[in-house]
């Protein structure tokens, strides 16, 4: 069950949805296929059931004949236009599969199935031979030749849901299992295959901890991997920076490492980390961006909704709010 502050959250995002189905970062904003399904979860956990389906309904509607989605929306028209980005195209499949965790609706995931398979299928063509998945396609240039380490991460998860999806349809999963085997490998094991025409994005904390909280790296080795840049990334006592070189906490970020911590056990270590956080919802149950530690400051001026469905996703992890609780957690 949600408490109060939770219940705020769920509603401050459903109170943003627009009538058709889509959900803006803030009000009128830009709505972009991976944190409308972040927002759209948020959404699931704290009840809004329906208001959740209608946002898949609305990728569904809005799905090119390619299957991929635009970066961004506005109107019910494309907004940004330059490229389709395979990481967001993937994520639908992470947010159906976890709808289907709460409702256990399988005539829902029937019907977004034809969604999910030619997103995926999109994305599976952009697959190398070494297992990594190109970053995007440029609307004008083609493929943009090169692999994000979170990216990848994201993509990873959502194949694995895919297969989930598959497995419950009664449909073959290997093409997904598959894909997915090689994409880890290329995650764990080849890391020259990322960042090859642009500068490394290493100084990100998502390229750190999403192999974790996704399952691609697991273990002994994703012990290792969240001790080794701790230190550089998380400011004690307010959370989680999005790049080391910069004293900006940033909450979405502090609460997808809460979840990569469960992930890895941490659990302790999880729910410390998360309830520091408390301090950055006001009192509508919006959660802000971020907080620059050296100015003392709320910055930038935004409470999306994709982060209060990110504080979503970390509370239902830690503390079991709905049957989804281990759409991370069970990753074997």
């Amino acid at each position: 069950m949600l408490d109060k502050s939770l219940e705020r959250t769920a509603g401050y995002i459903a109170r943003l949805q627009l009538p058709d189905g889509a959900i803006p970062w803030f009000e009128d904003s830009i709505i972009d296929p991976w944190d409308h399904v972040e927002a759209a979860m948020g959404l699931a956990i704290g009840g809004y059931i329906e208001e959740a389906e209608r946002a898949y309904d609305w990728l569904a509607k809005l799905q090119r004949p390619d299957g991929s989605w635009l970066a961004a929306y506005k109107a019910g028209a494309p907004f940004d236009a330059t490229r389709a980005e395979t990481n967001f195209v993937a994520y639908i499949a992470t947010g159906v599969w976890h709808q289907y965790l709460i409702t256990q609706d399988k005539q829902f995931l029937e019907r977004l199935w034809p969604t999910v398979s030619a997103a995926i299928e999109f994305v599976l063509t952009l697959q190398t031979e070494h297992g990594d998945i190109h970053w995007a396609v440029d609307t004008e240039k083609g493929i943009d030749r090169d692999a994000l380490v979170t990216g990848c991460s994201s993509i990873y998860r959502s194949l694995g849901c895919t297969a989930d999806i598959a497995q419950v349809l009664g449909l073959p999963t290997s093409q997904f299992t598959a894909a997915q085997f090689k994409l880890g490998d290329a995650l764990r094991n080849k890391p020259e295959r990322f960042d090859r025409t642009w500068e490394s994005k290493a100084r990100y904390s998502m390229d750190w901890f999403y192999p974790v909280l996704t399952g691609a790296v697991r273990g002994a080795s994703a012990t290792q991997r969240l001790r080794s840049r701790w230190d550089e990334f998380v400011e004690p006592g307010v959370g989680c920076r999005c790049v080391s070189d910069e004293p900006w906490v940033t909450i979405a970020e502090t609460c997808e490492l809460t979840m990569a911590l469960c992930v890895n056990g941490q659990r302790l270590k999880a729910r410390r980390l998360f309830a520091d956080l408390a301090r950055f919802q006001e009192e509508d149950g919006s959660w802000w961006t971020g907080y620059v530690t050296r100015d003392e400051a709320l910055w930038p001026d935004e409470r999306p909704t994709w982060t209060a469905g990110a504080v979503l996703l970390a509370a239902d992890t830690l503390f079991g709010l709905t049957a989804a609780q281990g759409l991370f957690l069970d990753l074997e």
